[in-house]
């Protein structure tokens, strides 16, 4: 047994000390980041991995706004994958894979494809699979009774207007401007489908969005780490997912390690994201094992009870900095992730200040408009339901989705788990962009009183100052009613 002679720190005991600053405007600043060694985000924040936190929509307004969503992993291969495409097809100059349906289904199968997916059209493919033409919600609601198949109402190859291979932007907007047209199918001279390219997207107003080679929204996926889930892994990175994130609460262990070397040898340029660590050694192995990133944090969330159950933890700013010395000794130059107890604008600052290069949360976003679920009534205040992913619900649903059952084992099987969370609600707090401009414009402001234009800047100049219970007191409000 042994005691370590130093403190160990969170973000609440300590401040960081203002530096002579040249910043005349928190505009002047960049808050610029790297997701991994290889992808860069336009803010430093990304949506946990949470089945009450992260599904498409959350990830699509992540994206919109400069940051990431990590999808959670508590659902099918196939409905994670389409979870993925759905954000993928949210934004994009051109289509590659549109939806399509056959020249001989029903009008009715039309219609509920376009149901479904939530699209104004689509590709009409013949017994072949080759483009024959395309339908929209418009000839189906506008089709006579008696015409009951998509051959029937759709709009043919021969009097369709396309494009070719290598349209630029420009002369795709020219082309739908002149023809009038929604959608732009692009063929090439043999007359095979290479995409589509629609008028919604055309006009979509240029954003800070986080945005991949194809300009396509980033989106990352969160796969566990048995064997098994090389399938997972492999469908994900086929539909497109831009970076992979290990989902173990004790990402120090031989299985996750393993995993990390075995998605490096099958999928040589996957990018990996691999934690949870906490402490110098955890960081240095998973680097050495060939992470991309380095998730930071065990039990700093506020719906976590692993420190309380299992006595086991580092608080999370002491947490950063020894992960940070970690990847360092492992020689290679790689991105931490703090993830969990970012409650506040300062809380980010602090973080990224400490060494981490974006930060992880979960149920301050949970409460927002985007996060799976419906909002309930208490009281007259609208709350929406988050859980840690260690609670008990949680831990069987997990169990149920991983044997591909439709619920979980019987009451006794309840009574097995050990949770190390907690189910609660949250307030609700509207649209994610709203939560997300408080928290990047709280950054920008701790960029300009440290006297950094950008995030590496800031973590160069950086000196935090120990505070006393009392100075935690005096940095809030205090000695007021507050309105």
């Amino acid at each position: 047994m042994k005691i370590r002679p130093t403190k160990a720190l969170t973000f609440d005991d300590v401040l960081l000390v203002p530096r002579r600053s040249s910043i005349k405007s928190r505009n002047d600043v960049s808050t610029v980041s790297r997701l991994t060694a290889s992808i860069q985000l336009n803010i430093p924040v990304i949506s946990a991995n949470m089945d009450t936190v992260t599904e498409a929509s959350m990830a699509i307004a992540m994206a919109q706004s400069g940051g990431i969503g990590i999808l959670h992993r508590f659902m099918t291969i196939d409905q994670q994958v389409r979870q993925v495409q759905k954000v993928k097809r949210a934004r994009g100059f051109i289509v590659e894979k549109p939806y399509s349906v056959g020249a001989q289904a029903s009008v009715a199968e039309a219609a509920e494809a376009l149901r479904r997916h939530g699209v104004g059209g689509l590709v009409v493919t013949d017994e072949n699979g080759h483009f024959a033409g395309i339908v929209s919600s418009r000839d189906l609601l506008l089709a006579p009774p008696e015409m009951q198949f998509v051959h029937q109402v759709m709009t043919g190859r021969e009097k369709i207007i396309s494009a070719r291979p290598g349209v630029t932007l420009d002369d795709a907007r020219a082309l739908l401007y002149a023809h009038r047209l929604e959608k732009l199918p692009v063929l090439d001279e043999q007359g095979n489908l290479h995409g589509l390219i629609t008028a919604q997207d055309i006009i979509r107003p240029e954003t800070s969005a986080a945005l991949d080679e194809k300009g396509h929204l980033r989106v990352g996926a969160a796969i566990g780490v048995t064997r098994g889930e090389m399938e997972r892994t492999e469908a994900l990175l086929v539909a497109g997912a831009d970076v992979l994130v290990l989902d173990i609460a004790h990402g120090h262990a031989d299985h996750c390690v393993e995993m990390v070397r075995a998605i490096r040898q099958h999928f040589p340029s996957a990018q990996i994201i691999a934690g949870n660590v906490a402490t110098r050694e955890g960081a240095r192995e998973l680097s050495e094992a060939g992470a991309d990133a380095i998730k930071v944090g065990i039990g700093p969330g506020s719906i976590c009870t692993t420190r309380m159950v299992t006595g086991f933890g580092v608080p999370q700013l002491t947490a950063i900095l020894d992960s940070l010395e970690g990847v360092r000794d492992s020689g290679r130059d790689l991105p931490l992730i703090a993830d969990g107890g970012i409650q506040k604008g300062g809380d980010l600052v602090k973080a990224l200040a400490a060494g981490a290069e974006t930060v992880m949360i979960g149920s301050l976003f949970a409460g927002t408009e985007e996060s799976p679920g419906s909002a309930v009534i208490r009281d007259g205040q609208k709350f929406k339901v988050v859980r840690g992913m260690a609670s008990l619900a949680a831990t069987m649903g997990r169990r149920a989705a991983e044997r591909n059952e439709e619920s979980a084992e019987s009451p006794e099987d309840w009574d097995k788990v050990v949770p190390e969370g907690v189910e609660a609600v949250v307030p609700y707090r509207g649209h994610v962009a709203e939560v997300l401009h408080q928290l990047v414009g709280g950054l920008r402001s701790g960029l300009s009183y440290g006297g950094a234009h950008n995030i590496r800047q800031l973590q160069e100049e950086a000196e935090f100052v120990e505070i006393t219970p009392a100075g935690i007191r005096e940095s809030g409000s205090h000695d007021v009613r507050r309105l």
